[in-house]
């Protein structure tokens, strides 16, 4: 009987393990961004690997009221870049993360930009906590790349401006993510 007891608490055991090794999480810190690069720093966005996608807990403040455009990009820059002979906030961070190359921005819910994620809010005092979920994104997915916030809301498609209408890049963070092998 106890060796039948040691071996249903080892075995409960490698699976909790097992559990636990295939849940990634990563915390990456946002700072404001503009013409001249990274500014402030506004706090932290934390990712977890769930059974349902990635849950996606920001702890920000000091943004503007309202809903953002909030997507995962290309490339790990914050830089500004230049663009029609104007400093561009974010512009180094690329496009956004696409990896079937659909070309198509319709939000984290359908097929097209993996880095589209559900809008962030930010409450009337600059803060924003909500928690999210990107059903079609890993960890794992995030390595390599950086997370923006845009100056306005996402309509999640390409009419009547493109990228869902966003516009400006205005805090940036950039994923440093060590993968177990």
């Amino acid at each position: 009987m106890r060796k039948k007891t040691v071996c249903t608490i080892a075995a409960a055991l490698c699976v909790a393990v097992t559990a636990a090794a295939a849940q990634q999480r990563t915390t990456i810190q946002l700072n404001l961004i503009d013409e001249k690069g990274m500014g402030a720093a506004i706090g932290s966005v934390t990712f977890t690997d769930t059974p349902k996608g990635l849950a996606i807990e920001p702890n920000l403040t000091g943004l503007p009221a309202g809903q953002h455009g909030f997507h995962v990009h290309d490339k790990p820059n914050c830089a500004a870049a230049e663009k029609d002979g104007k400093m561009v906030p974010g512009l180094a961070a690329g496009d956004h993360y696409d990896p079937t190359d659909s070309k198509a921005h319709r939000g984290p819910e359908h097929d097209g930009h993996r880095g589209d994620l559900p809008f962030l809010t930010v409450e009337k005092d600059g803060v924003s906590t909500g928690k999210l979920l990107a059903p079609h994104l890993k960890v794992a997915d995030l390595r390599g790349r950086s997370l923006v916030v845009h100056a306005g809301g996402d309509n999640y498609a390409d009419t009547p401006k493109p990228l869902g209408g966003g516009g400006d890049r205005i805090a940036c963070g950039i994923f440093d993510i060590k993968m177990a092998n």
